[in-house]
């Protein structure tokens, strides 16, 4: 923790150096955020000396996690409160009978081995570009038992999902923009009978939501998922906390809204 913390430092000394004088509202921005950030990390040691690297709540409950996460906010998914807007959706399509996922942009893992443990009779399909995600992902299902149902990945292109045409699938995509150069039903007609969940990321490629909206309205009944402020039983240790450490122990890191897109086939 010292070594994080010390690399905050000079981060911080190095962006303050360069402003020439009062800081803009974008630069003072840029400074909370990695201040929110290294107090996450002081959060995640805490949660280890409590936990261990168990994940306390929500439907991967019990998972044996990571100390380190090869993107994004640790903490919320060591808590089980990421991306919580999306568990009830995920729970009916556990019920739905799904015999495969296809998990493009998969991580670490979080999804793909959380949801191999929570549908049992599923195999996943684990898909990311980077080789350091994809030898986490690996570890992470070794770990927790589901190495054989995990299937590792590199890049996913759009007529791949022709593979698993006529299976009953759930297909997840975050990939930080490249949503839609991955979902393109012209070149995967397959996607037309499959369940999907994808994060949208107008920030990073204008129109996104509006653009894939309009590829899946005439095949898919779609609901908008926005993000919504984490409700939970709190461990007692983070309770004890102040306010500031609570709301930053759910923060997700999102520098804009992405929401979700959940679509089910009309076809179902």
């Amino acid at each position: 923790m010292s070594a994080v913390r010390a690399n905050i430092a000079n981060q911080l000394k190095s962006v303050v150096a360069r402003w020439a004088g009062p800081p803009s509202m974008d630069e003072l921005n840029g400074v909370l955020r990695l201040l929110c950030k290294w107090r996450g990390y002081a959060l995640a040691e805490t949660f280890f000396r409590h936990h261990g690297t168990i994940i306390y709540s929500g439907p991967f409950q019990g998972m044996d996690y990571v100390r380190s996460a090869t993107e994004g906010a640790l903490v919320p998914r060591l808590l089980g409160t990421y991306e919580s807007e999306l568990h009830p959706h995920l729970a009916a399509f556990a019920r739905a009978g799904l015999d495969c996922v296809i998990d493009v942009g998969c991580a670490e893992g979080y999804y793909a081995v959380g949801l191999a443990r929570q549908m049992p009779g599923v195999t996943v399909h684990a898909h990311d570009i980077d080789a350091k995600a994809r030898t986490s992902c690996a570890e992470l299902a070794a770990k927790n038992g589901v190495a054989e149902r995990v299937v590792i990945g590199g890049e996913f292109q759009p007529e791949d999902f022709e593979r698993f045409a006529g299976r009953r699938a759930l297909v997840m995509v975050d990939t930080e923009g490249a949503e839609l150069d991955i979902l393109q039903p012209d070149r995967a007609p397959a996607l037309s009978g499959m369940r999907i969940i994808v994060e949208t990321h107008d920030g990073l490629r204008p129109g996104a939501l509006a653009t894939l909206t309009r590829r899946f309205e005439a095949t898919h009944h779609i609901v908008r998922v926005d993000q919504a402020g984490k409700v939970f039983d709190a461990p007692a240790w983070l309770n004890g906390l102040g306010h500031l450490d609570q709301l930053l122990a759910v923060w997700e890191w999102r520098s804009f809204p992405t929401p979700w897109l959940v679509m089910t086939p009309k076809n179902a």
